[in-house]
Formats: C-alpha cells, structure tokens, sequence
C-alpha cells in the first residue's frame, strides 16, 4: 500500500470548497505521457493554479501502474523545481469497478471516479458506497457520476445521451456518501460532441452546439446546495486545431466542442471540476502533424514532441486564466 501523501499528492475535498466558494473550477487534465505532464504542471505553476491529473483505465495500462505513480510524485517535485508548489490531485478517470479503483488507491491515487451511471439505480448506488467506503478509509475522495453522456472516450462508450434527474441527486448523493457528483447537462465526450443534425449552422456554414442545460443544473444546485459538481466531456474543440490537423492530412469532419462562454458561466455555479481531454489531443496532433509535413526529414521525437508540449502548455494556461478561472487561486 503507497499513501498518496507520501507522493506530496492532496485529496480533492478542500480544492473543491475553496472553488465553490471563489466561483470557479479546478482543471482536470488527462495525461498518458511525459510531454503532457510536463505541460500540464508547467502550465499550472506559471498561472498559479491547482491541478487534477486524471488517468483513465486505458491511460494506466498505456503507461503502466508503477511508472505512473512515479510520475505524479515527479510532478509535485518538477512543480516545486519551477519555483511554486501547487496542489496536485492524481484521479481515476471512469473507473467502472471496486477492484479497479482499490487498486488505484493502494497504488497512491488520491481520488478516484467510480462511473456505475450505466447500470441501474440501486446497483449504482450500491457500487458507489461500496468505493466510499474504502476510499474513505484511506482519506481518498471519490466521484459518482448520474446520467449518462454520449460520445467516446477510451474505454467509455455511449451512443445515447441521459440528462441526469435532479430528482434523483439528494438520494445519490445521502445514500453512497460520494465527496463530488459528475451531472449530464449536455456534455459528450470526444471530438464530435454533437451531429450536425444537432446544431445549427452560422452563415459561415459552422456548426453551432446546442446550449447547455443549464435548468438541470441550477435544480441541481437547489436540491444539493454547496455540493461540489463536476462536468465531463467539456472540451471546446478548438477550430484552429481542427484546420490545421486537416491541412496537414487529418479527417476530422464535423468537430465540434463546447463554447468556452458556457464552460465559465457553469465554473462560477457549483461545477468545480470541469475535465478537457481532447482539446489536449487535438493541441499535440496539430503540432506533430505539422512538424511531420513540413520537415519530412525529421525523425527526432524530442523535434515533434517538443512543439506539440509546447502548444499543449499554452492552451492550458489559456483554460486556466480565460476559461475556468483558476489561475492564481493558489
């Protein structure tokens, strides 16, 4: 058993208060490499701003368990090199069991998501409590999630999007002891959120998302005020990203995100955790793509990957200070 305290790692439960209190969310970066946990805490030192670092199931067996612990005690360390210590949350990211999640705690998570918003209610809750309850034991925070948002991201697959019933959340919430509540408000995951049949089109002929569901959010700021809420799937899907990977030989067709507008209107409410993986991927694929068509020659990694971490850092510094209003709460 490796404690998250002895990475330098914090729970989530005291970032989210001081968030919920200062109107505005903590970032939730995924990671699965060196080059974006080098941008990710880089970023954050220089706005000043506390981290989550979220591995899902697919990232931890791509990077493997044990160099992944090593990584996040390195990223307190390399925080601290950069001249500021901020606190650093090292998160489970969709973990769909017990067993999975145990074994993240044992391994130094310092939270972790249990996401049973697929199978129904009473089993939910049942698996829920049954997280928090080990979790607790060993002072890790734990995320529940009801509702269920469409898209695909690694091993999490949905074809059809379920709003979460604000009914349903002081229940949930009373009855599994969870410590954050990730809601279904309109959010998908991936880099096609939305079908075009769903959106509108400006009279440039681009898409336009349909608004987030902002009642569902303020009933459920009524039902369970003060609790600490969370977004998936809130990646705005930067166009100049998307132009740039199609130029230099990408398809992505119809790529659209969430507008950053309605990601800061939601972190001043009681969303206080607002995750964005694919912006990250877009940022870094744009980059080496355009390194790979034009200089064919380069076969340095450190040439390519090095443009694209560039990029990533500045991207999420801009999240940070315009988007989710966490720069310089530390």
């Amino acid at each position: 058993m490796v404690s998250y305290k002895e990475l330098g790692l914090v729970n989530s439960k005291e970032l989210f208060r001081k968030a919920i209190e200062g109107k505005y969310a903590i970032p939730a970066f995924n990671f699965n490499n060196m080059e974006q946990l080098q941008a990710i805490v880089s970023a954050c030192v220089e706005t000043k701003s506390p981290v989550i670092l979220q591995v899902s199931s697919g990232a931890r067996k791509y990077a493997n368990q044990t160099l992944l612990r090593y990584m996040a005690q390195g990223a307190v360390q390399y925080a601290k090199e950069l001249g500021y210590e901020i606190p650093i949350v090292l998160h489970l990211d969709h973990g769909d069991s017990f067993e999975l999640c145990k074994d993240c705690i044992e391994s130094g998570f310092s939270s972790v998501m249990i996401d049973g918003s697929h199978l129904p209610y009473e089993e939910n809750i049942a698996l829920t409590k049954k997280v928090v309850e080990f979790a607790h034991a060993h002072d890790v925070t734990v995320e529940g999630e009801l509702g269920v948002l469409a898209g695909i991201e690694d091993d999490v697959v949905a074809e059809h999007h379920t709003y979460t019933e604000p009914e349903q959340v002081v229940d949930f919430v009373s009855r599994t002891g969870v410590d954050s509540l990730a809601i279904s408000i309109g959010t998908s995951h991936g880099a096609n959120k939305f079908t075009p049949a769903q959106c509108t089109r400006d009279e440039n002929g681009v898409l336009i998302p349909p608004p987030l569901r902002f009642d569902i959010l303020e009933e459920i700021e009524k039902q369970i005020p003060g609790f600490p809420i969370v977004l998936h799937g809130s990646s705005s899907v930067p166009q100049e990203y998307v132009a740039t990977i199609n130029k230099f030989g990408g398809a992505l067709k119809d790529s659209i995100g969430i507008p950053e507008e309605q990601l800061r209107h939601a972190a001043e409410s009681a969303v206080c955790k607002i995750n964005i993986d694919s912006d990250g991927r877009l940022a870094m694929t744009a980059a080496v793509r355009e390194v790979f068509a034009t200089k064919p020659g380069e076969f340095d990694p450190r040439k390519y990957l090095g443009p694209a971490r560039d990029e990533l850092k500045k991207l999420y510094m801009h999240k940070t200070q315009s988007v989710l209003g966490s720069a310089g709460k530390v």
